[in-house]
């Protein structure tokens, strides 16, 4: 076997593998072998016919289809390995001699890893995130633990106000025709959530439990079923049951609950957890910030086909989560109305922009000569143990060295990342009110 590189535009490259005719020999006795006893020929048991009786009645290249598709993959790999290139797409390839007796010869156009010509990645400027908790945040947060112990009562002295909660049987019609989705029994409904059509929850205010109403409302022009928009509906409606939601008072008993002396501590608390949870953001929001910049000063040339095959990467990885949900990707193409041309295209941005970060950040790491020692990886594998409640030794142990390798990688960027974000100037938002409040005063020094 051997290999030979032509370099083509945009990192794009082709490479040539021919493989000795011997070998190529052997791969289509294989598939003889192989195919044999599915073929049928008179005069002989099946499965003991002879190659060469095969060959003239099929045509000499009845195996060819099936050895090529063996040689080739372990072919290819051999020699990408040969040329020394770092390829980082999936092969287009392509056969250009197919012939027993001859050497087996074909193409495989890659894309390249490109290099990078990093600009500025010290001292990047970027805004100053607010993480500072204001008293209407922390207030905020005691609302939504009350409200996840609130209770639901039941409501029979008085009609319907808005915020509550009520049961209700509803019929729609347009021009006296129902339509699909407009029947429910006992349908829970919150008045004010605006989960119905505009002016619908409103004309339920007043009524008492039992009473009967119709309710006439207008779809709005931009609804999403097609037959509906704009027509007038009247929806005959009833109300079987009027509920509220009790929550606890913001009192000191409640805080005791909650495992603190009193509300003041209560809310210490809640305010030290969102100053951290803002500070965790900003942080992350920095990070983002600046290797975002750390791209747009670099220079490098993305092979569509490395685009490509992290799309192909994003698809599959989206796959993954929609089945564990119960759905598979046919169903989620059909219930959005999308084919998967269309959503690969909707991928190709964020795909670009994870290649961009990745190859900047490995420039950086390469720049500063930031090495992982085998310590640190102890220290990560460590981490993951403890979080997973797994034995340190025994997840190191059923580790191999390409998992050694790639989380050496990560482990690598990750100090890039830090490295930069470290060396990064943090400024102080602009004040667009005192901005306005020049620009304001200066035109009425003009008008004077």
């Amino acid at each position: 076997m051997s290999a030979t590189v032509e370099k083509l535009d945009h990192n794009m490259a082709k490479i040539t593998v021919e493989v000795a005719a011997e070998d190529f020999e052997k791969a289509i006795q294989q598939a003889y072998l192989r195919q044999r006893s599915r073929i049928t020929i008179p005069g002989f048991r099946k499965g003991k016919a002879p190659r060469k009786l095969i060959e003239k009645m099929y045509g000499a290249g009845v195996f060819y289809e099936d050895a090529a598709n063996a040689v080739i993959p372990s072919a290819y790999s051999d020699g990408v390995k040969e040329t020394g290139e770092n390829v980082v797409s999936s092969p287009k390839i392509e056969v250009t001699q197919i012939e027993a007796g001859k050497p087996f010869i074909f193409t495989a156009e890659v894309a390249l890893k490109p290099a990078v010509k990093l600009g500025q990645y010290k001292g990047i400027e970027v805004e100053k995130e607010n993480t500072e908790v204001t008293d209407e945040e922390v207030e905020k947060k005691v609302d939504e633990e009350r409200n996840k112990n609130a209770r639901t009562v039941d409501v029979t002295d008085r009609p319907v106000q808005n915020g509550d909660i009520i049961k209700l049987d509803f019929d729609g019609s347009v021009d006296g025709v129902p339509f699909e989705g407009g029947k429910a029994d006992n349908y829970t409904l919150t008045i004010g959530s605006g989960s119905f059509i505009p002016g619908f929850e409103e004309q339920l205010i007043g009524m008492n439990i039992g009473e009967e109403k119709d309710v006439n409302v207008k779809f709005p022009e931009d609804y999403h079923a097609e037959d509906l928009k704009g027509k007038d509906a009247v929806f005959k409606c009833k109300v079987n049951a009027i509920q509220v939601k009790e929550v606890d008072d913001a009192d000191d008993e409640f805080a005791q609950d909650k495992g603190f002396d009193n509300m003041d501590a209560y809310r210490e608390d809640i305010r030290k957890n969102l100053k951290q949870q803002k500070e965790d953001a900003a942080k992350r929001t920095m990070e983002n910030k600046v290797v975002e910049q750390i791209v747009k000063n670099a220079q490098m040339d993305i092979p569509d086909a490395m685009v490509m095959d992290q799309v192909k990467k994003m698809q599959d990885d989206f796959s993954r989560r929609v089945s564990s949900q119960g759905i598979s990707m046919e169903q989620y193409l059909q219930f959005t109305g999308m084919t998967l041309a269309q959503l690969s295209e909707q991928m190709k941005p964020e795909a670009l922009k994870r290649i961009q970060n990745s190859l900047v950040l490995e420039a950086v790491r390469d720049a500063e000569n930031i090495e992982i020692t085998d310590e640190k990886v102890d220290g990560e594998i460590a981490r993951i143990a403890e979080q997973y409640k797994m034995d340190k030794d025994k997840l190191k142990s059923s580790m191999g060295p390409a998992e050694i390798d790639e989380m050496k990688d990560e482990l690598g960027i990750q100090a890039a990342v830090d490295l930069v974000r470290d060396a990064a100037v943090e400024v102080e938002k602009a004040a667009e009110e005192e901005t306005f409040d020049d620009g304001a005063a200066g035109t009425e020094e003009s008008a004077e």
